[in-house]
């Protein structure tokens, strides 16, 4: 296809520009509910960050989590966390502590209905300090890796497209908080690796668009900015669909294979590909095009003559 013949391509999609606009409002609307949702609502921090107890137990293997776990629940009045160890019949247990020994009631005994033997294999108490000190180091982890985004991008692009692809972590970054902090799911390690994974993703998607829309800059000159985007955004749109569809899918049957030691896990998965593809696509090609991106910026100057 010709300069001419992809140049007519672009402008004659004029819908494409307004479904750009159109989404980066929306995203920008729905990115400040979601900041007040976290402000109003908090997390519901699991044990990992609060501290609790961690028994691993050793029973008959035809049990099952299902059949464990309504029984802790209702003798310890709380949700109790029930995972399964390395061997079968051997299941670690966690669930916050309950300092008064008489109301502890003894796991042989929660148990019985189930299985006459049942063996303690170890049990640990997580306090209150070790939860802090993984909050701190959980939201150390979380500002280095954006640091060190900001940095790469930075290099790699100028400032505008880099800051359209920041803009587009952060946004799905807090939609993904938001989510648990409105349905109060258990906030825990295993969903803050799961927001680490969802940087990593989404970077991956906005700098492909972000390299497209800077190729075509400086290949073509003489076009607007709204019309290398849209062919940025075209050029590279069937790529992304069947990235994100493949990677929905595996996440799908994580979802549902896993069970619930992964639910969070792959309910963060979904939601962050989901608005990593949305964000990639409208916040980090519309944000540079805001912000004046031209194709001057990319034209290397040449260095003046020395006598």
């Amino acid at each position: 296809m010709t300069n001419n013949q992809q140049r007519k391509s672009a402008s004659k999609l004029p819908y494409l520009t307004q479904w750009r606009y159109a989404s980066s409002i929306i995203s920008i609307v729905l990115m400040l509910l979601s900041l007040t949702v976290i402000g109003v609502k908090g997390f519901n921090w699991g044990l990992d960050f609060t501290g609790g107890v961690v028994t691993e137990i050793q029973i008959d293997q035809r049990i099952t989590a299902s059949e464990i776990e309504p029984l802790m629940t209702a003798a310890y009045q709380q949700d109790v966390s029930v995972i399964s160890a390395s061997e079968p019949g051997r299941w670690v247990l966690r669930y916050a502590d309950i300092p008064d020994e008489n109301q502890r009631p003894e796991l042989q005994q929660v148990l019985a209905p189930l299985a006459s033997e049942l063996t303690v294999l170890n049990s640990s108490i997580v306090g209150p300090q070790v939860g802090q000190e993984l909050i701190e180091q959980g939201s150390l982890a979380l500002l280095v890796a954006m640091l060190c985004i900001m940095g790469y991008l930075s290099y790699r692009f100028e400032w505008r497209l880099a800051s359209g692809a920041l803009f587009a972590l952060v946004h799905d970054v807090v939609f993904v908080l938001a989510f648990f902090a409105l349905s109060q799911m258990e906030f825990n390690l295993t969903i803050l690796a799961a927001i680490l994974a969802i940087l990593g993703y989404s970077l991956n998607d906005s700098i492909i668009i972000a390299d497209r829309i800077r190729e075509q800059l400086i290949a073509k000159p003489q076009w607007g900015t709204s019309e290398i985007n849209n062919l940025a955004v075209g050029s590279t749109f069937s790529r992304t669909m069947v990235t994100s569809g493949t990677t929905l899918l595996t996440v799908v049957a994580l979802w549902v294979m896993g069970g619930a030691p992964l639910e969070g896990f792959s309910i963060a998965m979904f939601i962050g590909i989901l608005t990593g593809t949305w964000s990639s696509i409208s916040v980090g090609a519309t944000l540079p095009e805001f912000l004046g991106l031209k194709a001057e910026h990319y034209i290397v100057k040449p260095l003046p003559d020395t006598p």
